[in-house]
């Protein structure tokens, strides 16, 4: 990859600036509440969650399926945009608890702290931060969660040993991103908008469970979502690539 680390984050905040300020523009891949309900989230669960996070959610999974969050936990969101999971985990931990977002996107962190304020919960935060940098002391959460966004770094194997980093031992890796079947050409690595649409920065599904395990987890659960883009272009290129979504479940040896 050619592409300047710099460059790419400043496309990459700018697309999802834009899925933050208008969530209901056209876009290659497709957001909102009818994304959600569409990948398994309950509607009745989505009420409970304020409907300006809903609108700009862009994930391809919902991991929450293989595991329930239990009570009490400590929960990190990698990526969390406006806050859509990070509200369902809040929900899920209950009062005891603790669900943080972190995201380098200042128009989705804005968002997702003005949808904090209406949730009115003491146990919802929002942090600016890097996947591969992560602004927490070691061992500081039990889960970590992230939906679509780990294929979005140009460093996967510093983002997951942070992530381990910043997990207790034992704890649990719980997420959904997009994977590939093939190796992805360089024509493909080096074109930023194809990174910012998820599929530039796609890795092939075995080496990308390998690089979870290099980081230090054992991989218990790997199942694959229906999940599909919206416009013909992206369209054609994820059919030639063969991207799919996964959603992990790992823990923390």
């Amino acid at each position: 990859m050619t592409i300047q680390i710099d460059e790419l984050r400043g496309f990459i905040s700018d697309m999802y600036s834009d899925v933050a300020r208008f969530p209901r523009a056209q876009f290659h891949f497709a957001t909102g509440r009818s994304l959600m309900e569409g990948l398994g989230y309950a509607p009745e669960q989505l009420d409970q969650v304020p409907q300006t996070a809903l609108e700009s959610c862009a994930g391809v999974g919902h991991h929450f399926a293989l595991t329930r969050l239990p009570q009490g936990a400590r929960v990190l969101d990698v990526g969390s945009g406006a806050g859509s999971d990070v509200f369902v985990a809040a929900l899920q931990v209950g009062a005891e608890g603790e669900a943080v977002g972190v995201d380098m996107t200042g128009a989705m962190l804005d968002k997702a702290r003005k949808n904090a304020e209406s949730f009115a919960l003491d146990n919802v935060s929002f942090v600016e931060g890097y996947a591969e940098a992560l602004p927490f002391e070691d061992g500081r959460f039990d889960w970590v969660i992230s939906n679509g966004v780990i294929n979005l770094s140009p460093n996967k194997p510093k983002a997951f040993s942070e992530i381990h980093r910043v997990l207790t031992p034992g704890g649990r890796l719980l997420f959904s991103d997009l994977v590939t079947g093939v190796e992805l050409p360089e024509s493909v690595r080096d074109n930023c908008e194809l990174w910012a649409e998820c599929i530039g920065g796609a890795e092939q599904e075995q080496a990308y469970i390998g690089l979870i395990q290099q980081a230090g987890f054992d991989v218990q659960r790997v199942v694959h979502n229906d999940y599909a883009f919206i416009q013909e272009s992206t369209i054609n290129a994820a059919k030639k690539f063969q991207v799919r979504s996964v959603s992990v479940l790992a823990v923390r040896t």
